[in-house]
């Protein structure tokens, strides 16, 4: 593989897309998960153990939640990340065990600091209207890179797209890079957005973009 998606995505939108027991979707964006954008060298034996990363608990509990099911104690979402996508990422130095790769994701996402990122460009959760140019412009001219963003598409009667994942891409030496379209890596990534009965997909550029603040 070349490199990696660093996926976030917006609970209220995850929360609408499934059938879910989600109870009081946090109001930030939370980890997906750090996908190489190939499935190549995975090492499948390679179980997951919660007890590996029990100092990253509370971090993960936060940053990285299972949004679908609110119960504290499941662990499978992190099972699921790790079985198809850190049994992956472990060719690299830098995320050879559970506690580097679950543990490096969090940096990243303090790093990347998204949240903190759409707010100082003035675009936070609302009931009216984006333009999906100005999220992208404000995220190129914000991180110098342009990252992928996908949304729900509008609903029936409906005119706006719901923004739902932004993933930010970086080499294997853990450099932002543009998220330019995939050569061939892609059905890895499109098999990831099948959730429940909606699907997300890239945004459409000419869509007004809903960006909701709570499951409707």
């Amino acid at each position: 593989w070349k490199k990696l998606f660093f996926a976030h995505h917006w609970p209220v939108t995850v929360c609408k897309m499934n059938t879910n027991d989600c109870h009081d979707p946090p109001k930030y964006w939370t980890i997906h998960g750090l996908w190489p954008d190939r499935a190549e060298d995975c090492n499948r034996t390679w179980h997951f153990n919660v007890t590996e990363i029990k100092d990253l608990i509370p971090d993960m509990r936060h940053y990285w939640p299972d949004v679908l099911h609110s119960s504290l104690n499941r662990t499978q979402f992190w099972k699921h990340e790790w079985d198809k996508h850190g049994t992956c990422a472990a060719t690299l130095e830098v995320l050879n065990s559970q506690k580097k790769y679950f543990g490096k994701a969090i940096e990243l996402y303090q790093h990347v600091d998204l949240n903190g990122c759409l707010l100082k460009s003035g675009i936070k959760p609302s009931s009216s209207y984006y333009k999906m140019t100005s999220i992208k412009e404000a995220l190129t001219r914000f991180y110098g890179v342009t990252p992928k963003i996908q949304c729900l598409p509008p609903e029936e009667g409906e005119k706006a797209q719901t923004i739902g994942q932004i993933e930010f891409c970086f080499t294997k030496e853990l450099q932002l890079v543009n998220c330019t379209a995939l050569e061939g890596g892609s059905s890895l990534m499109q098999a990831h957005l099948k959730l429940g009965t909606s699907e997300l997909s890239v945004c459409n550029d000419t869509l007004l973009t809903y960006y909701p603040s709570e499951v409707q």
